[in-house]
């Protein structure tokens, strides 16, 4: 049995959010209440500033674009300056927050460490925004009538904005390995 690709979506929204509230639940458990919700804001705004990819900013991205019709790459922004105000907000009001778990101690290092690991949220950002104008442009393909609207209007931009991805992605990659952040992080 086949599920169409809407469904799929979906049915990926819907996992995503079982597994940040079952997340959001466990530490609640372990740390009590107000600690789970900071942290699970925390490990949130890891995945949103230091992953070259919308992997967390989906939670809100992809609603608001079938839900409004708002492109992904607005709400995105969004996203990121949700994410910097929530690590503002802990930086200055609960910083001990981020020695709860490995995930936000390397959040607070990245944040408090300005060379070289600001690299890692730049490319992050360079990645996550190459990504969503990809998810955006699919988006557009698939309701629009004329398939060859892609190929004739877009091909040869969207080459050039894929090859600029893939050095995003090698630069990420090469720069956690520099910086030890990939024996963490595996």
């Amino acid at each position: 049995m086949s599920i169409s690709p809407h469904k799929q979506v979906a049915l990926k929204f819907g996992l995503l959010i079982c597994v940040l509230l079952g997340y959001f639940g466990y530490l609640s458990y372990e740390y009590g209440f107000a600690t789970g919700g900071i942290v699970t804001a925390l490990t949130w705004s890891f995945f949103v500033l230091c992953t070259p990819v919308a992997d967390a900013g989906f939670i809100l991205d992809f609603p608001l674009r079938l839900l409004f019709g708002i492109r992904m790459v607005i709400s995105e922004i969004a996203v990121w300056v949700v994410a910097f105000g929530i690590n503002a907000i802990v930086l200055i009001i609960s910083p001990a927050s981020y020695s709860t778990t490995v995930i936000t101690d390397i959040l607070h290092t990245v944040l408090i460490t300005p060379y070289p690991y600001w690299a890692i949220i730049v490319l992050s950002g360079i990645g996550t925004f190459l990504s969503v104008h990809f998810g955006d442009e699919l988006m557009t393909v698939l309701h629009h009538r004329d398939r060859a609207y892609f190929h004739s209007h877009h091909f040869k931009h969207e080459l050039i904005l894929m090859a600029f991805f893939i050095v995003a992605l090698i630069g990420y990659s090469q720069l956690i390995t520099s910086v030890g952040l990939s024996e963490v992080l595996h």
